[in-house]
This record gives C-alpha cells, structure tokens and sequence, in this order.
C-alpha cells in the first residue's frame, strides 16, 4: 500500500492510499477510522480525490464518527453491567 497523500482539515485526519488497483480513502478520529475504496477506474484523474471530500461527505463522516463512538460507548457499559 502507497501513501499517496495527507489532505489537512481540523477535525479528522484524511490519508489517501493507492492499492491494489483501488484508491483508499483512511478518515480517522481519536481511536476510530472509517475507510473507504474507490476503483482507480471511477477517478480519471488522482488529482480529483479531494474533490470527492466535500463539506457534506464530511460533515456526514463526522456524524458516522458520533454514531460509531456511541456505539462503542453503549457496548462497554453493556459489558460492565453483564
């Protein structure tokens, strides 16, 4: 897997790999991640991936990042009462 690029942005960490014919898009925050893969056929141009990573993709990964820290929140205190 190659690191193509790091894009900045102030509330997730976004890398961006080339693998195995793929493009894969890596968002992290804190101890969560969500990845996501696209076909280097659906991108014409590698320069074109930010564009994918607009402000509603985002803001809809940032509410997927409060959904999956609930979650993992509700399973521990799940585990603690059991």
């Amino acid at each position: 897997m190659r690191v193509l690029s790091e894009i900045p942005h102030p509330a997730v960490k976004i890398t961006i790999f080339a693998w195995n014919g793929k493009y894969i898009i890596k968002l992290e925050k804190g101890s969560l991640e969500q990845t996501y893969k696209v076909s280097e056929m659906d991108i014409l141009d590698e320069a074109d991936i930010p564009k994918l990573l607009d402000e509603t993709f985002i803001n809809n990964a940032l509410q997927r990042f409060g959904e999956m820290s609930k979650a993992l929140h509700d399973a521990q205190e799940r585990l603690e009462f059991s």
